[in-house]
Formats: structure tokens, C-alpha cells, sequence
């Protein structure tokens, strides 16, 4: 048996089958690292028949470069079909009730990948099927990103309790998922960001909850450099996200003098590693110089999309739905 296979059939991960991935909130610490562990398997080992015969539906109300082609890729490694689903291809959306979209699909599938808008469509969703659900991206949490970057940052320092991660920008998605992540994981999460762009009061309380068993530190500050200051991870994101399109001058306003640069990356500490979910819009939120620059750790964070997926899909997938 291989070292993936030896992995997948480890006790604790008949924890893992059948169930949704909509959020680290609903995931150990445990648990979340064994999909760290898994992931590092499925690189080292990336073409691993797992998930022969199995098909997942990928539903996309929001495009995506990495979303679609990791998913994709990933469940072709695995051994399994990806189902490309547009919501010009199915009737979610255009009169079918998710409820009727979530059973229907339960019949046909072995797990559904949705990226879109509404996490409560989401939740919605992974309630009615009763296959395992994962949640690709939706504008309250990144889920599967942020364990892309946690693997990331394993993979550069060899720990993770203990580090401070530092996030200069919007409260959004990726910043949640990043503080779900932290708090259960033990890292330090320090977020910058102007006021009225802060995080969700319901994951900050989540997060305070979860740091309470590990010891991380959550703060919520005004300044970047305070942020940034000894921290091992300096992360951003966009000012505008998908579908904030209309308040993109607005929010360089709001976010002028939060941009990741070098004299914030100085601030760091001095083996920092450098994080964008990506896509990025240089010379905004982070300066050229720094997505090319010795510190960045971007495109390995980007190809851990890959690796953490997989693991996920193998993990929920592998045995009987819910």
C-alpha cells in the first residue's frame, strides 16, 4: 500500500467521508492538519487512483482561473471525471429550488464543488444533497485557499503554531478563512484594515472562540505597519472582489496607505514569506517589486490549490455520501 493509501485509511479519517468542507470553523485541528498531511502526500504521489469512478459536478456562478483548472486537474489525478456546470448550463438559479437542484444532483454525482456568491445558498445546498459538498469560494469564506496557504507557509518555515500571520486589507473571504485557520491552527492573525472594511463580527467571535484551545492572538488593527511588524507571513487580497466592481474607486480611497510594499515588508521579520490568493493587481495591494522579489511565495501557494484539493476531494469523497 502506498504512502497516500496508508494516509486515507488512518482512523481518523473515517471522520472525514461523507462530509461537507464548507468552512475550517466546522473542522478540528486536528483534522485539519491531516489534510495538510494528505496533501503533502498527493505531491509527492500526484497521480493516485482514489477517486476511480467517482464524478464531481464543479458549479461556477463565478469564474476563475485556479478554482477551475485545480479542481479539474485534481480529480483527473485522482482517477475521477470533473463536471464542468455553469449556471447557464443547469437551472439553479432560473427557477429550480436549490433543494431540488441538491437532490437531483445527488443522484447523478459523488460530490458538487460550488463557487458563487451566497454562502447561505451554499449551506443550503450541502443540506438538501446527500453527497459531500465543498465549498470553492463564496464572498463570506475561501476555505480551500487558505488550507492551500497554510500548507504553504508548513512547507517554508515546518511548523505552524507559533508564527504570526499578518493580513493588510479587506475583511473579506480570504481574510475569514485565514483567521478560522490561524485560531485553530495556533498562528498569530493581526488584519489591517480601514474602518467599515473590517471582518464579519460572527467569524471574528468563531475565530476568538477557536484560538482560545491553541493561544493565537486575533487582532483587529487600523495599522498596516503594526500589523506587519515581526510577522513571518505578510498576506493581501484585491480591495475589490468579484462583483464589488462598482466600488473599486472608492475602496483605493478607503485603502490608500495599506498596500504591501517594501517598507512594509522590512517591518516583517526577516525570513517572511510574501501571500496573494491571487489574481493580483500590481502596483494596487502589492507592488511589483514584491510579487517578483525574494520574500514572494505566491506561485508555490498558487500550485497548493492543487495538492490541498485533492486531498480534500479524496478525503470526503472516498466513502459512502452522508
Amino acid at each position: 500500500m502506498d504512502k497516500v493509501s496508508l494516509l486515507l485509511e488512518a482512523p481518523l479519517f473515517g471522520s472525514f467521508r461523507g462530509r461537507d468542507f464548507l468552512s475550517l470553523h466546522h473542522y478540528t485541528t486536528e483534522e485539519l492538519l491531516q489534510i495538510l498531511r494528505v496533501a503533502s502526500g498527493l505531491k509527492e504521489e500526484p497521480h493516485s487512483p482514489i477517486l476511480s469512478g467517482k464524478t464531481l459536478g464543479m458549479i461556477f456562478a463565478k469564474s476563475s482561473t485556479r478554482t477551475r483548472v485545480s479542481f479539474e486537474v485534481g480529480m483527473y489525478q485522482l482517477g475521477g471525471y470533473p463536471l464542468f456546470l455553469s449556471q447557464q448550463d443547469i437551472q439553479l438559479g432560473r427557477g429550480e429550488t436549490i433543494a431540488d437542484t441538491a437532490r437531483v444532483l445527488s443522484r447523478y454525482l459523488d460530490g458538487i464543488m460550488i463557487r458563487t456568491y451566497s454562502h447561505s445558498d451554499v449551506e443550503q445546498l450541502a443540506h438538501w444533497s446527500t453527497i459531500p459538498v465543498i465549498n470553492g469560494l463564496t464572498d463570506l469564506l475561501h476555505p480551500c485557499q487558505a488550507m492551500a496557504d497554510y500548507l504553504t507557509v508548513y512547507e517554508r518555515f515546518g511548523k505552524l503554531e507559533g508564527l504570526k500571520l499578518a493580513f493588510i486589507g479587506d475583511g473579506n473571504n480570504m481574510a475569514h478563512s485565514l483567521m478560522l485557520g490561524a485560531a485553530k491552527f495556533g498562528v498569530d492573525f493581526a488584519i489591517a484594515c480601514p474602518q467599515g472594511y473590517r471582518p464579519d463580527p460572527q467569524v471574528v467571535s468563531w475565530a476568538r472562540e477557536a484560538a482560545k484551545a491553541t493561544g493565537s492572538k486575533i487582532e483587529i488593527l487600523d495599522d498596516p505597519k503594526e500589523a506587519a511588524a515581526g510577522a513571518e507571513v505578510l498576506y493581501t487580497d484585491v480591495w475589490a472582489s468579484m462583483g464589488q466592481e462598482e466600488e473599486q474607486k472608492e475602496r483605493e480611497r478607503a485603502f490608500c496607505g495599506y498596500q504591501v510594499n517594501q517598507q512594509l515588508l522590512d517591518l516583517a521579520a526577516k525570513d517572511s514569506i510574501v501571500l496573494h490568493c491571487l489574481p493580483a493587481h500590481r502596483g494596487e495591494e502589492i507592488t511589483d517589486d514584491v510579487i517578483e522579489g525574494p520574500h514572494s511565495a505566491i506561485f508555490d501557494e498558487a500550485e497548493n490549490r492543487l495538492h490541498v484539493q485533492k486531498a480534500i476531494m479524496a478525503l470526503v469523497m472516498k466513502g459512502e455520501g452522508k
